[in-house]
């Protein structure tokens, strides 16, 4: 790749992790109830119907008890959190995109988004302790970071598969 592109493709994908931070600070900053999903799941589901359906599962996150007996409650819990993977997740693949257009080292890339989307992580969950009915959990940041870890991984396995592909053509 020559430098102008590879300069070009840089500052495009810092940008766009740039602007993805911005995104989450964004939405970190609104209240519980402008975030929730509730209304929309009731009023797509009945959550008696539900009880009878779903599975009897059970368990505390972060001094919280998670219940079937409350499926509206279970269902918004797990797109939370899917939401907070696939958001780290997201930030980890833009950093990394950026750092390995400028040719640093594959594991240099790679850690340093994690540690940037984790670090923004721990800094997300404080945020959030300053907006109101809202908080911050270092539980969460857990979850993020497992969403950058996962996005990071992808990147590893289309690295070695596209660096498989180049030595089977020159061979």
């Amino acid at each position: 790749m020559r430098k102008s592109s590879s300069n070009r493709y840089y500052y495009a994908f810092l940008a766009a992790a740039i602007l993805w931070m911005a995104f989450i600070f964004i939405k970190s900053g609104e209240s519980y109830q402008q975030q929730s999903l509730r209304p929309l799941l009731e009023s797509k589901f009945s959550g008696v119907e539900l009880t009878k359906q779903f599975p009897k599962w059970e368990f505390t996150y972060d001094h919280q008890k998670v219940s079937w007996q409350d499926p509206i409650g279970f269902i918004e819990f797990l797109i939370r959190k899917a939401g907070h993977i696939s958001e780290y997740a997201v930030l980890a693949l833009l950093w990394s995109l950026a750092l390995l257009v400028k040719q640093v080292r594959v594991f240099i890339a790679l850690l340093a988004s994690f540690v940037i989307s984790v670090l923004y992580a721990a800094s997300d969950e404080w945020h959030q302790t300053f907006v109101g009915g809202r908080t911050g959990h270092a539980i969460d940041v857990v979850v993020d970071a497992s969403g950058a870890l996962l996005a990071l991984l992808a990147v590893l396995l289309v690295l070695g598969i596209r660096a498989r592909f180049r030595q089977r053509r020159a061979s």
